[in-house]
This record gives C-alpha cells, structure tokens and sequence, in this order.
C-alpha cells in the first residue's frame, strides 16, 4: 500500500459512537470513511457526501483497507470475523467483546488472517497515563501497594432507552463496569496487570435495568498490591474519573487521566495536562475526540509500519476478563 494514499475505513454501525469516529476522522488528513454500513439504513450525521451506506459488509462496493466497529458490545465479533474473512484490518470500539468465546474466536480469525485487530481504549494515549506507566515499569515508585480508582458516573433513563440493547446482559454485557468503567478496567491492567483474586459487590439502584448501576471491586495482586474500583452510573451529577496510587516512594492522583496531585520524593512530576480525553462523567456525548484521534492516527501508522497497534486485542481483552471477575465474583449473587 502507498503510504502517501489515504487510509480507507468502513464503518460497521451507524449509531451515536460512529458519528464520534466521524468527527475523528475529519481531523486527520490522510484517513477517509469511504461507506457506513447500517442494518437500518441511516446515513449517519458527518457522512462524506461521498461515502455510500451500504445493508451490509459483504455488499460494500467500494476499495477499502479496514473497519471500525460501531456495533453494540456483544455484537464486535460478527464484524470482526466478517472483516478478517475479507483480508481487512479490525478496530473495535470498546469492550473487545463480552465473553472470552467471542474474545477467543474474533483474535483468532484476525490472526489466521493476517490482519491487526485493536480497540479503542484511548486513555492509554494521554501523555500523563503514559508517564505514570514509564514510571511504573521502570519501578521507579517503588512498591506500589494501594491503587484505588473511582468512576461514579451519572446516566439518566434516557440513557437507557435510547437503545432496546442498553442495560442489557446479552448485548451490553453488563453495566457501569461494562459499559462506562472498562476504560479504567484497561488502564488498571495496563498499569498493574491482573489481580489474582476478586471480591465484589455489584447491585441495581436507581435504574429499571437488567445489570448494575453500581459497584464496588477489592482486587488482590500478586505483588500483594490491594486495589479497589467503583463503578457507578448512579451518582449525580457525576464526577470525573479518579485515580490515587500509592507507593513506597510516595503518591499520586490522577482525575480525567491528568496529573492533579504529585507526592513522589526524588522525581519531578511529569503532567503535561496538554491533552485530556472525553470525561463521560454526565454524558455519554464525545466532545473531544482528541483520545479516538490519537487511536486512529496509531491503528493506520501500526498497519503502515507492520508493528502491533498501541491495543492490541491480547492486551485490550484483560479489561473484559478483569469485568468478567468482578461480575463472577459479585457477593450480592
């Protein structure tokens, strides 16, 4: 492929997030939406006039180099499979899928076809994730044996009924773990990989939905590390997301991915606060789509440059298998 030719996705899914990627997009000048596939038909608003819709991937009519997973949670794996049946590169919205079978068989088409397979986890990309998880993996904070992270989010009942398949355990997959903390699920597992036990207790409060709208994790590393995490779509008005890790070197809290407070002895604190990804505390509406810019911008480089992509679906699939935990392990089951 002529690196100087534009990238071309097709989009699966014409529903709230495409029109994310749309405006994602529109911001990288070598990366085209060349069609939409809808099995309703609509034409999603920031369509190139160009790009067609199409009923389905097999019916798309025009050259394309990969897709880009639209669809809900436990739909991922039908467009994957499809797509690495067709020779093109995958990137999944989040959660990779909601079941280790689907995780299992949408990894191993795209491997046996040769093609990349990613998700948009894009708080990997802010620079002050990135700085703590140099810091990290160099030990430079020393033991770390407390990480707390906190997502008490705010969603309304029009949230779920804007969608037959929100709050719902076999599409969503599951609730504020599922649908809005599998971003911080990631960076937990970015950060400190997977705990080797998990306690929790997960209900339904203030929502006429089949999965919980608030939860609590107690997760046990192997290093000793005791971590916790809450998830909620029950706390009003919402808040920003939270994290504090402490170590033998000192502490550190972080908020919308972004440095607020550095206590660490002997190292300057390297928040550049330049970059911030959507909150998602109130709102499930992108404003900022500097987080699925950056994704995007990697996803084409790695398929350029014949490298894995920033989330490659062996990493990106922990936070499904750490929910997948919390969910089995729930005491209130």
């Amino acid at each position: 492929m002529n690196s100087v030719s534009p990238f071309r996705f097709v989009i699966i899914g014409s529903g709230n997030i495409s029109r994310t990627y749309l405006r994602a997009i529109e911001q990288l000048p070598d990366v085209r939406v060349v069609g939409v596939v809808s099995r309703s038909g609509r034409r999603p608003e920031g369509l190139p006039a160009e790009a067609a819709v199409f009923p389905s991937l097999a019916t798309v009519s025009v050259p394309f180099d990969a897709v880009i997973l639209t669809t809900p949670n436990g739909l991922h794996h039908q467009g994957a499979i499809e797509a690495a049946a067709l020779g093109k590169h995958v990137l999944t919205e989040k959660v990779l899928e909601i079941s280790l079978d689907a995780m299992d068989r949408m990894t191993r088409a795209c491997r046996e076809a040769g093609v990349k397979l990613a998700v948009t986890y894009q708080r990997r990309m802010s620079p002050d994730n990135q700085a703590v998880k140099r810091l990290l993996d160099a030990g430079q904070l020393g033991r770390v044996f407390a990480a707390d992270m906190t997502v008490k989010f705010w969603r309304d009942d029009a949230y779920y009924q804007s969608g037959a398949y929100r709050g719902t355990r076999g599409v969503d997959g599951g609730g504020a773990f599922t649908q809005q903390a599998s971003h911080n699920a990631d960076l937990l597992c970015w950060f400190f990989g997977m705990p080797k036990r998990v306690v929790s207790l997960c209900d339904t409060f203030l929502h006429d939905i089949e999965v919980e709208d608030h939860g609590v994790a107690l997760l046990h590393y192997p290093n000793g590390m005791i971590g916790t995490f809450t998830a909620s779509t029950a706390c009003k008005p919402g808040f920003p997301t939270r994290l504090e890790i402490h170590a033998a070197a000192g502490s550190l809290v972080m908020e919308n991915d972004c440095i607020t407070q550095w206590h660490i002895s002997g190292l300057p604190n390297p928040a550049e606060k330049k970059f911030q990804v959507h909150d998602g505390a109130s709102s499930a509406a992108v404003t900022d789509t500097a987080g699925h810019e950056a994704i995007i911008r990697d996803f084409v480089d790695a398929i350029r440059a014949g490298r894995e992509p920033a989330v490659p679906a062996e990493s990106g699939r922990l936070a499904t298998e750490l929910i997948l935990q919390i969910y089995g392990n729930n005491l209130l089951t």
